[in-house]
């Protein structure tokens, strides 16, 4: 296979796996009012990462925090300043979504054992994807907190109520298809 071809093909799956995931969040299993839902969006993103290295899995979730920054702006629009606005972008949106590109990363100390190390990667990009959240929340939307409840304490449980159950439904994915079918996580 030439380098072209090679190039071309990860392209090619790259933007299938950016469109899986934005389909998939559509289809919420919880959506929470101030943002923030469960789906299934992050696993193509962790297998793009998983099939083709670190380089493409960032990539691959940083055009797709882009689109999900498109789909979701007016939640930006909620920031009463500029450096919120921003402040927002880059925390609820690009890094948050660009973590999940980091899958391979945090797998790779695992060596040959792809079950522990697919299913470590896949928790600590979740892991990583909640403190973006975490941090935002204390940051930018600790005005919603219910008086008299720490802004810390708001945020984690706000996020928390969904991130943990989107990455117990994440790493499970990941795991039963590691299983299942090993290929799909082989590097091309």
């Amino acid at each position: 296979m030439n380098k072209t071809y090679s190039k071309t093909r990860t392209l090619v799956e790259g933007a299938l796996m950016i469109a899986l995931a934005t389909v998939l969040s559509n289809i919420k299993l919880l959506d929470l009012p101030q943002g923030g839902s469960i789906t299934l969006e992050m696993i193509p993103l962790i297998l793009m990462a998983f099939r083709n290295g670190t380089k493409w899995g960032v990539f691959t979730s940083f055009v797709h925090s882009l689109i999900q920054l498109m789909l979701g702006f007016s939640n930006v629009l909620y920031c009463k300043t500029l450096a919120a606005q921003i402040g927002c972008v880059l925390l609820d949106y690009v890094v948050a979504f660009t973590v999940l590109g980091l899958a391979a990363f945090f797998a790779k100390p695992f060596g040959e054992n792809k079950l522990l190390g697919n299913s470590v990667g896949a928790f600590a990009v979740c892991l990583c994807r909640f403190v973006c959240h975490f941090i935002c929340g204390m940051w930018l939307w600790g005005e919603w907190a219910p008086e008299g409840t720490p802004v810390w304490l708001y945020s984690l449980g706000y996020n928390g109520s969904y991130m943990l159950a989107d990455t117990i439904i994440v790493v499970l994915c990941v795991a039963v298809l590691t299983k299942a079918a090993p290929k799909l996580f082989d590097r091309q």
